[in-house]
């Protein structure tokens, strides 16, 4: 006796595979959010019954409550800090962006100007930018500028190595499919180099997002401007010469808040631009 399915019961049989949707999000998803978000509550309440049990002064150790009524306190000031340290740090992850990308294109065009440049980039790479960033700043008069290069040397090589390893990736049977066609290299580099290296190129940005933020803070400590036109860096420093460790902690949360915001909006963005073509973004077929 054959057993076979109907052609209503064959239609509904992919649906039960499907994943199920608790208020539009999958239990996965749910997970992932549920899951560090119930790590950090947990963090936090030990973290304030600590310092309350053993009565720890503000002055050495804060609780998060501390913590949050400064940030809302001094928050005039520490919102006007933060804009000025993401201006340096967005204009700095742009600049990078767009000066690797042009680079990598350079060098994969070239293979001998990638061999006499690529050195270069190693060298300004594992050079600290806390020992150059006062030679900078010397040399540099405006102090904005100085501060924006400083973190550009941070987030400039993960951009630059990541996309000129993706456009040296591009599947060699398809380049020599182009050649047979007669491509021209732009039509090689626009058809198949710069999709197949996409996403390394995005990859970078993730990572070059966070290192511009941690190359303004540094330059920002080496440079140790003061009024108005300071950024977090020196409302750190500040609060630290003046012993006030819950304003200190207040402006941390902020670079660590801004820190993961920048690496959500960098993730989003690559999720939005390969969702629908790669097979890193897209969603798994069962």
């Amino acid at each position: 006796m054959s057993v076979s399915l109907s052609a209503n019961e064959a239609a509904e049989a992919p649906v039960e595979h499907q994943a199920k949707r608790y208020a539009g999000l999958t239990a996965e998803t749910w997970f992932r959010i549920l899951a560090p978000t119930v790590i950090g509550v947990l963090a936090l309440l030990g973290w304030e019954a600590v310092v309350r049990i053993n009565e720890i002064p503000p002055y050495l150790l804060p609780g998060p409550v501390s913590v949050f009524q400064t940030l809302i306190r001094e928050w005039p000031s520490l919102s006007v800090s933060l804009l000025i340290t993401l201006q340096i740090t967005f204009a700095a992850l742009f600049v990078a962006a767009a000066l690797g990308l042009l680079l990598s294109v350079l060098f994969a065009q070239s293979r001998i100007i990638e061999m006499s440049l690529f050195p270069y980039a190693v060298i300004l790479q594992v050079t600290p930018v806390v020992a150059i960033a006062p030679l900078i700043i010397i040399w540099v008069d405006d102090i904005r500028i100085a501060l924006l290069i400083c973190a550009w040397i941070v987030a400039f090589f993960p951009i630059l190595s990541n996309t000129t390893l993706g456009l040296n990736s591009a599947d060699h049977n398809l380049t020599d499919l182009f050649r047979l066609y007669r491509a021209s290299r732009w039509q090689v580099l626009r058809y198949l180099r710069l999709p197949t290296a996409m996403p390394y190129f995005l990859a970078g940005l993730r990572i070059s997002g966070g290192l511009a933020l941690i190359g303004a803070i540094v330059a920002e400590f080496v440079a140790g401007t003061g009024g108005r036109a300071s950024g977090l860096a020196y409302r750190i420093l500040e609060a630290g010469y003046q012993l006030q460790i819950p304003k200190m902690f207040a402006a941390l949360v902020l670079v660590s808040l801004t820190g993961i915001a920048i690496f959500l909006a960098m993730s989003l963005i690559s999720h939005l631009c390969l969702r629908h073509w790669h097979e890193s973004a897209m969603k798994e077929r069962r």
